[in-house]
């Protein structure tokens, strides 16, 4: 079960680098898990990868984001939620509601250690 999980997750990574509303690391987080759980092969897989291993790494031994990652995501999440908030939401409950959860992604990468 953790590994059809862990697929998943990588696939809904994979997307997230795509499509600005889906987080990547998040899904890279929980398809590590999944992994590490389920099968050594795929943990180490995943950790080599040349796109998501670094950030999985850096995760796992540190606890923290590269400073590239971080400028990245903080960059990618002003200006898609800044833009979804004031030109695409029309809707007043809908601005208000959207606006804690843009806010709340932003202070995690903001206040998480960089290396």
């Amino acid at each position: 079960m953790y590994l059809v999980l862990g697929f998943i997750f990588v696939a809904l990574a994979s997307l997230g680098i795509f499509l600005p509303i889906l987080p990547t690391t998040p899904f890279l987080m929980l398809a590590a898990a999944c992994f590490a759980k389920s099968s050594k092969k795929r943990h180490q897989w995943l950790l080599n990868h040349p796109l998501f291993g670094p950030s999985i790494r850096n995760w796992e031994q540190h606890r923290c984001m590269s400073l590239k990652a971080k400028i990245i995501a903080l960059t990618t999440m002003g200006l898609f939620g800044g833009y979804s908030t004031f030109f695409v939401l029309h809707n007043l409950y809908l601005q208000i509601l959207f606006r804690p959860f843009s806010c709340g992604r932003h202070d995690f990468c903001r206040t998480n250690q960089s290396v």
